[in-house]
């Protein structure tokens, strides 16, 4: 059980920093209004941060529709991080994919 606990404890920790960083990092103004692979980035980063925040206010918990969301932000990720090249666009978006893989992953996994 104390496994468990410190990897929770780790986790969080994990996420409390990445949180700080994106906090402190200014949206990347070369991808506002832009939409690679047809994804919008502004709401995309309010979807996932906000479900980061509400994570981090909930205990550690989010309901299956955040969930679901959240983990739909990431595989919107997936394909945009590929078409980035600016080096600190990519550093803002990977580490909100962190993020949010990490918060997803906390919660109860899909069963389909």
């Amino acid at each position: 059980m104390m496994n468990g606990v410190n990897r929770t404890t780790e986790h969080e920790a994990v996420v409390a920093r990445l949180w700080r960083e994106h906090l402190r990092a200014p949206f990347p103004a070369g991808l506002r209004g832009a939409e690679p692979a047809g994804i919008d980035m502004v709401p995309l980063d309010t979807d996932i941060a906000g479900r980061v925040s509400t994570w981090r206010s909930n205990g550690t918990t989010l309901d299956t529709q955040r969930l679901r969301i959240l983990r739909d932000c990431v595989a919107d990720l997936d394909q945009v991080l590929p078409l980035l090249t600016d080096t600190e666009d990519l550093r803002y978006w990977q580490r909100l994919r962190q993020l949010a893989q990490f918060v997803s992953d906390a919660g109860p996994q899909p069963t389909e």
